[in-house]
């Protein structure tokens, strides 16, 4: 009785050229993928060539026009398409999901509980919110921005270690690369005008601010209180809204300081009731 060793599948520089004139084409990526399989390739393969055909492709286009190198961004395990994610003391579920951009809305991320003692902690230190100012590296008040808020130094007690953590397993993301935790409450016509969250390359301030920890790659705004209505966080360049529920997440990440990434959003007004949410950004390298 004899048996046979079944040699490993090479992705030679043919198929890799095939997939990226598929794409070009305008052919779906499972309509590829199918192709493949039909051609005898096996699943586990077909994915990794595509993915890692595409990404080189699409990152060589983007630096031909001009655009700032693609960077690591948290991401959560979504391979799978699961309803929920193991986030260590919680069990968070996976409402909707986008690739591009990014964006990631998350149900149950906190408990009504975690809500309300965040809201407690937070309410003596309300200040009015301010903006990075990149013309010089600090911080401003900025129309765009009316809301009232203030920050928890990372791991300042027992509760916000335990969400940090919590956070940084969802979406595979070293804890100490997350800015402090920002509670910000938005009374009856209080918004946050669509922004971007990186910092602009362009800008003279941006290479003091990125001294702390480098950019920014990843926000994720954690809902605690929902207001009667309004308030629902939006990016236009997509035509999406999601709804402020109390213990939902909305969480998205740009791999690169530029428009293309479509994440502009913003936080629209409150027309009746009181917003509260947690917003929590995460840099590229440990933040200082």
């Amino acid at each position: 009785m004899s048996t046979t060793t079944k040699q490993p599948q090479q992705v030679t520089p043919e198929l890799r050229k095939w997939i990226v004139e598929q794409a070009e084409a305008g052919h779906s990526a499972d309509s590829v993928l199918k192709a493949m399989l039909a051609s005898g390739w096996s699943e586990d393969v077909a994915v990794e060539a595509m993915e890692s055909t595409l990404r080189t492709h699409l990152e060589g286009k983007a630096q031909m026009q001009g655009l700032p190198p693609a960077v690591p961004v948290p991401d959560p395990s979504l391979e799978e398409s699961p309803l929920y994610l193991d986030a260590g003391d919680r069990r968070v579920a996976v409402l909707q999901s986008m690739y591009n951009p990014r964006v990631v809305v998350f149900g149950g991320l906190l408990s009504d509980e975690e809500c309300e003692q965040l809201i407690a902690l937070a309410q003596p230190r309300l200040a009015r919110s301010l903006t990075v100012a990149t013309k010089t590296g600090g911080e401003e008040v900025n129309a765009d921005r009316t809301s009232y808020g203030m920050f928890f130094q990372r791991g300042e007690n027992e509760l916000v270690r335990r969400i940090e953590q919590r956070i940084a397993r969802l979406v595979n993301w070293p804890e100490e690369n997350g800015e402090g935790l920002q509670i910000l409450q938005y009374g009856p016509g209080a918004e946050y005008k669509p922004h971007y969250d990186y910092f602009d390359p362009a800008e003279p301030g941006t290479p003091t601010i990125l001294r702390r920890g480098g950019q920014r790659v990843g926000t994720i705004v954690m809902y605690l209180a929902e207001p009667a209505k309004g308030g629902g966080t939006v990016f236009p360049d997509v035509h999406m809204e999601v709804a402020p529920k109390r213990g939902n997440a909305v969480f998205f990440s740009y791999e690169r300081a530029h428009p293309s990434t479509h994440t502009l959003h913003g936080g629209a007004p409150v027309l009746a009731g009181e917003k509260w949410i947690a917003t929590k950004w995460l840099r590229e390298r440990r933040f200082e």
